[in-house]
């Protein structure tokens, strides 16, 4: 059952060194706040599960927590590429990341099969590209009943997975609204799970069709309003294009990233993401 307990508290005792994590969101509800208090942890050796790595994968990599990479995009969203991807691919600064990439439909896939206990995903997919021959773990498989042949990568199984959601109650249970991309999937493929949360309330006022994450399915959960900031959360921010657009240029000199990271991470807390969006709020 899920238990309530400070982000520090939670990336302590659900993430180390080593681990496969994902930390999921689809331009949407982005658990920026943990991978923040990730790197101040000095987790190292990780392996990244994404659909849509962005600027949260471009800083952990930055900082050399990252060990491996499976994705099936990376880009920061609108603006251009993630130069410290780049960086560690094509120059090895920090350190050379081993990268897995994948298709969405491949990634999505492997989720749901990694959420329902399988040991692989089977879909149609990737005949004629070219990224099974530069990716080992992209297979083909025969349908035993009709004899056709079908694409098959593994399961994806994080050792934990993060995500960011408007709401839990009191119970545990977590409200997910708007893009929800697989963040479902992510946490039940999952052995442990960290979800931070814009409230925690009585009663989730959820409708029949809503997205609901059980109390059991869940590890922890902690109250971390902003905590998806710069992207956004619905019903309560804005999108902060301007921190996006911003990125590009801090992200593209060694010297800037790592000053920009010190005074705005490491030297940061969860409980400064409720000032950064401040104005969002009241322009939204």
């Amino acid at each position: 059952m899920a238990q309530f307990m400070t982000l520090p508290e939670a990336v302590a005792q659900n993430l180390k060194s080593g681990d496969t994590a994902a930390f999921e969101g689809f331009t949407h509800l982005i658990p920026h706040a943990s991978a923040h208090e990730a790197i101040r942890q000095g987790v190292k050796d990780l392996t990244l599960v994404r659909m849509t790595p962005d600027v949260i994968y471009d800083q952990l990599i930055g900082v050399g927590a990252v060990r491996k990479l499976i994705f099936s995009y990376a880009g920061n969203p609108g603006v251009g590429l993630l130069r410290r991807v780049r960086d560690s691919v094509e120059n090895g600064w920090p350190h050379r990341i081993e990268i897995e990439e994948h298709s969405h439909a491949a990634m999505a896939n492997a989720y749901e099969a990694g959420a329902a206990g399988l040991p692989f995903a089977v879909f149609r997919g990737y005949k004629g590209a070219g990224l099974p021959g530069v990716n080992k773990n992209i297979r083909a498989v025969t349908c035993p009943f009709t004899g056709e042949e079908l694409a098959a990568v593994p399961a994806i199984r994080p050792d934990v997975s993060f995500i960011h959601a408007q709401k839990a109650d009191r119970n545990g249970n977590v409200l997910v609204e708007g893009i929800v991309g697989v963040q479902k999937e992510a946490v039940l493929a999952a052995r442990r799970s960290v979800v931070t949360v814009e409230e925690i309330v009585d009663d989730l006022d959820a409708h029949p069709n809503s997205c609901v994450l059980p109390g059991w399915a869940v590890t922890a959960i902690s109250l971390v309003p902003g905590g998806a900031h710069p992207s956004y959360a619905h019903g309560y921010y804005p999108r902060d294009n301007a921190s996006y657009i911003a990125w590009d240029k801090i992200a593209a000199d060694r010297d800037t990233f790592l000053a920009w990271m010190k005074d705005n991470v490491l030297d940061a807390r969860p409980e400064d993401f409720a000032d950064r969006v401040k104005h969002l709020r009241s322009a939204a």
